[in-house]
């Protein structure tokens, strides 16, 4: 049997991207962790430790195989709604800021949406392997995962996390296209979406606000546009190549969230246009590998590995999108962080465990070429050998 191959170009993306982000994290951190008297380096100490267990989470998922997995996506659907539904447990859920998103693990919180993410991609992947031919031909065959999607994203939208409810909504409609579904019926289902994701915006105050202060941050500079006017400060300082490594001033006390939501205005201030059109080039070489990684795995008949190609490549590139778009103003604020660059912990190891599911993919789509490359050969020499002198 054909051994697989890991994708060395995804492989080399995700360090260069882990080891950026720790560099990144050293220098944004170390004025907000001493301004809290908890050490110069904690929030990079920490961040390391959650690195260490992501990155063991990865190997464990790059070592799976991917039939495995989709034969229990079911219980994995049922094991994040359960999870989403524990924020609400007394001494298990813990509020912060208004928002019921996390799960006291005792040690450390966890926010079960990063969780949720892998299993969306993983449900919805099944679905297209089971019902292709529905999918592609009937209307409600691509609304069903899409129904799914849209559960989760309710139970996310109760905690409230608009954020990463329209990205789950998003990842969930672009597998399906994906997957092969008419246009017409994904304009059909998109009719009542975007009037319902609309109301939704605008249903809460501070939603409005967000909506409002990104398209004039300046207007309020020291209240609603106050994040954003800070970012903007930082990227404009940085020009072309930046004030130096460690040389921000921004992220004194006057940029919040320098380290995990706005790092990207700390790269863009101390590495410049540079820095920043390196960090887009290295998401855009994960994501572009994954998609082709996708379209080989169509190619050989390796639909599952392929789908979950597609949506890991889909969700790593729309929350960078997004965490980009916000820390340029050119999007609402919205809590994403910039995938294994931004500190954090519960983001930082499911990112890596999805990142080793799509390793795995790479290798089982790399395998099943290798067979039929073999089988072909074998196929060849037994008509040579069957021709006659």
């Amino acid at each position: 049997m054909a051994r697989g191959e890991y994708d060395r170009w995804l492989l080399l993306a995700i360090l260069t991207l882990a080891c950026f982000g720790v560099v990144m994290i050293t220098s944004s951190s170390i004025a907000v962790a001493d301004g809290e008297h908890i050490g110069a380096f904690y929030y990079l100490r920490r961040h390391l430790a959650f690195l260490l267990i992501g990155g063991g989470l990865m190997w464990a998922a790059a070592h799976v195989e991917l039939r495995l997995v989709e034969k229990y996506h079911f219980l994995l659907v049922l094991g994040a709604v359960a999870l989403l539904l524990a924020v609400y447990l007394p001494g298990v859920g813990i509020r912060i800021n208004g928002a019921r998103r996390w799960l006291n693990l005792g040690v450390t919180g966890f926010q079960p949406v990063e969780a949720v993410k892998i299993v969306v991609v993983v449900y919805i992947a099944s679905y297209l392997v089971r019902h292709r031919e529905g999918v592609e031909e009937k209307f409600f065959g691509a609304c069903k995962p899409v129904i799914v999607a849209l559960l989760f994203a309710v139970l996310l939208l109760a905690q409230p996390d608009f954020g990463s409810a329209a990205l789950i909504l998003a990842v969930s409609v672009g597998m399906i296209w994906l997957g092969g579904a008419r246009m017409r019926n994904l304009f059909l289902m998109a009719l009542p979406l975007i009037p319902l994701g609309a109301w939704v915006a605008m249903s809460q105050d501070y939603r409005i606000q967000r909506l409002t202060s990104f398209l004039d941050p300046w207007k309020d500079p020291f209240a609603n546009g106050f994040q954003l006017t800070q970012a903007l400060i930082a990227i404009g300082r940085g020009e072309w190549f930046g004030v130096g490594l460690g040389a921000s001033v921004q992220k004194l006390f006057y940029l919040p969230e320098a380290h995990t939501d706005f790092i990207l205005a700390v790269i863009a201030e101390e590495l410049g246009l540079v820095g920043v059109l390196l960090v887009l080039g290295l998401y855009a070489l994960l994501v572009s590998r994954g998609l082709l990684l996708g379209l080989r795995g169509v190619a050989v008949g390796q639909r599952f590995a392929a789908y979950v190609a597609f949506g890991i490549s889909l969700t790593i590139g729309l929350q960078a999108m997004v965490s980009v778009g916000v820390n340029l103003g050119v999007l609402p604020t919205k809590g994403l962080t910039l995938p294994l660059i931004s500190s954090g912990g519960s983001s930082v190891v499911m990112t890596c465990a999805m990142l080793g599911l799509l390793l795995r993919a790479s290798y089982e789509i790399t395998r099943a070429e290798r067979q039929r490359a073999r089988a072909g050969v074998r196929d060849a020499a037994a008509v040579t050998a069957e021709a006659p002198a």
